[in-house]
């Protein structure tokens, strides 16, 4: 088992360089670039730009040295925590994400934690009381989840909150306290506005994940060693609860490579849709903008915490399933 952390480890660092490439390939490829862009825009709304300024600004961050210096310059900065400066919002891009990323890990935990104890008993549930009619009301409550878009789940919601609780959703909290420093009064607006994204977000995962444990515990329950557990006389908690249910959950511990990165990146396109201040909006408007060092560092983070959710996610399956063996290296 050490072996096999050691070498993956050490694959991490070629991983993440070529993602690196790739993702500076990305950004590089749109023609022109940020400040371009921004000229573009001032001229159409009829404001003159100054032009000796954004070339200052082109020679400060590199933009007038190849496009190698510049990626050397990019990874090298980040090593040693540098992401580099948002043109867009004229700060640093570690003051620009600054609370939106906290309220992201915030949205994204709610969501993942009630996500999680909703979808375990039910599926637990469908598969022990096959065809019988709860299975099929949450079946069918399942694939509405699972149909219904999140926006247009969104739009209902924001419709409802304001009809029955007069609540506001438009942002994650009331309007007085944004961009205003962390207070009792601030958090528990938070809280107030929080369970909104948490359903809208957690509805289509929930479902999902309550067809994936039905099916694999009823796959599971139908093999010959329960069969034999029964015939013995077990009891029928300690033969579900034994091997089943626990060989059964290998898809949740496989999903933290992807839970990680969502935890930052939130669902975008609901957080578009609700004004949330997380960290998804930010990141589509710095693609769209060409804010290089913004949507790069984004991109980057987002990707080594794909990498190391995917080698957590293996080894907790090894400890947790003895028929998964890990072994550093090539087999013969």
């Amino acid at each position: 088992m050490l072996r096999y952390i050691l070498w993956r480890i050490l694959v991490m660092i070629p991983t993440l360089l070529l993602i690196s490439m790739l993702v500076f390939t990305i950004i590089e490829l749109p023609p022109g670039d940020y400040f371009e862009s921004y000229i573009e825009e001032l001229r159409a709304i009829g404001e003159k730009a100054d032009l000796q300024e954004i070339e200052e600004l082109r020679a400060r961050y590199g933009y007038d040295k190849p496009i190698p210096i510049r990626y050397l310059n990019w990874v090298g900065g980040m090593l040693v925590g540098d992401f580099g400066y948002s043109f867009e919002y004229r700060l640093p891009v570690s003051e620009v994400v600054g609370d939106r990323l906290w309220l992201t890990v915030l949205v994204s935990f709610v969501t993942i934690a009630l996500t999680w104890i909703i979808a375990f008993p039910i599926g637990v549930y469908s598969a022990t009381r096959q065809y019988s009619w709860g299975d099929y009301g949450l079946t069918l409550f399942g694939l509405i989840g699972i149909a219904v878009p999140n926006f247009i789940f969104a739009l209902i919601l924001m419709y409802f909150a304001n009809m029955w609780f007069g609540t506001t959703i438009g942002h994650l909290m009331d309007q007085k306290y944004l961009n205003q420093p962390m207070s009792w009064d601030k958090f528990w607006s938070i809280l107030e506005h929080l369970w909104i994204p948490v359903i809208i977000i957690g509805t289509a995962g929930t479902a999902s994940m309550v067809r994936r444990l039905r099916a694999n515990l009823l796959d599971e329950l139908q093999k010959q060693y329960v069969m034999t557990a029964r015939a013995k006389g077990l009891h029928p908690m300690k033969v579900l609860v034994k091997y089943p249910l626990r060989m059964s959950l290998n898809f949740f511990i496989s999903d933290i490579g992807s839970i990680l990165p969502s935890i930052i990146s939130g669902a975008e396109i609901t957080a578009v849709v609700l004004s949330l201040e997380t960290t998804g909006p930010m990141l589509i408007k710095a693609l769209q903008s060409q804010d290089m060092y913004l949507a790069g560092s984004f991109l980057m983070f987002l990707a080594f915490l794909t990498v190391i959710g995917v080698l957590v996610s293996d080894i907790a399956l090894a400890l947790f399933d003895p028929r998964i063996r890990l072994k550093g290296g090539a087999t013969k």
